[in-house]
C-alpha cells in the first residue's frame, strides 16, 4: 500500500516539476510602453532561470527515483539501503526545489511590489501575462516541493516490512 502512495506522489512530483519547468523556460511578454518596446523574458532574471533549472533537475531526480523504485529491489536486497537511498534523494531533491521556489518567489515580490530603497519600479502592472505564468509555476514548483517533502518524511518514518 504505501509503496502505491510513493509512485503516486513521485509521479506527482514529475508533473508538477514539469510543468513548471515548461512554464517557466516559455514565459515571455512583449509590451509597447510610451512607444518603446520592451521584453520581459524568463532568462532576463537570474533567479528565475534558476528557478526553471532547479525544476528540470527535478524532474529528471523524479524520473530517475521512478525507475529506481522497480529496479533497486532487484539489485540491492537491503530494504534499509533503499530506504535510505530514497530518503537522501529526496531530501536533496526536495531541499532543490525548496531553493528554486524561494529564489523566483523573491524575485517576483519585487516584480509585483517594487522596492522603492533601491528605486525598483514593479513592473507586472505593465507584464502582467507574464507574471501570471511565473506565478503559475512557481505555485507548481510548490507543489513539487510538498510531494517531495511528503516522501522525505515517509521515507524518515515508515519502516520497510521484511
Amino acid at each position: 500500500m504505501i509503496d502505491a502512495i510513493k509512485i503516486g506522489l513521485r509521479l506527482s512530483a514529475l508533473a508538477t516539476s514539469i510543468a513548471a519547468t515548461c512554464i517557466i523556460f516559455t514565459s515571455n511578454q512583449t509590451v509597447v510602453i510610451f512607444g518603446i518596446q520592451m521584453d520581459a523574458k524568463y532568462s532576463y532574471s537570474s533567479a528565475i532561470k534558476f528557478f526553471g533549472i532547479t525544476t528540470a533537475i527535478a524532474s529528471v531526480c523524479s524520473v530517475v527515483s521512478l525507475v529506481l523504485t522497480f529496479i533497486l529491489p532487484r539489485i540491492v536486497s537491503s530494504k534499509a539501503i533503499h530506504r535510505v537511498f530514497f530518503f537522501m534523494h529526496d531530501l536533496v531533491t526536495m531541499s532543490l526545489v525548496l531553493s528554486g521556489c524561494a529564489a523566483a518567489t523573491a524575485i517576483g515580490y519585487v516584480s509585483k511590489y517594487g522596492y522603492d530603497h533601491a528605486g525598483w519600479m514593479p513592473i507586472c502592472d505593465h507584464f502582467s501575462s507574464f507574471c501570471h505564468k511565473v506565478t503559475a509555476g512557481v505555485v507548481l514548483g510548490y507543489l513539487s516541493f510538498i510531494f517531495f517533502f511528503v516522501l522525505t518524511i515517509i521515507n524518515a518514518i515508515i519502516t520497510p516490512h521484511h
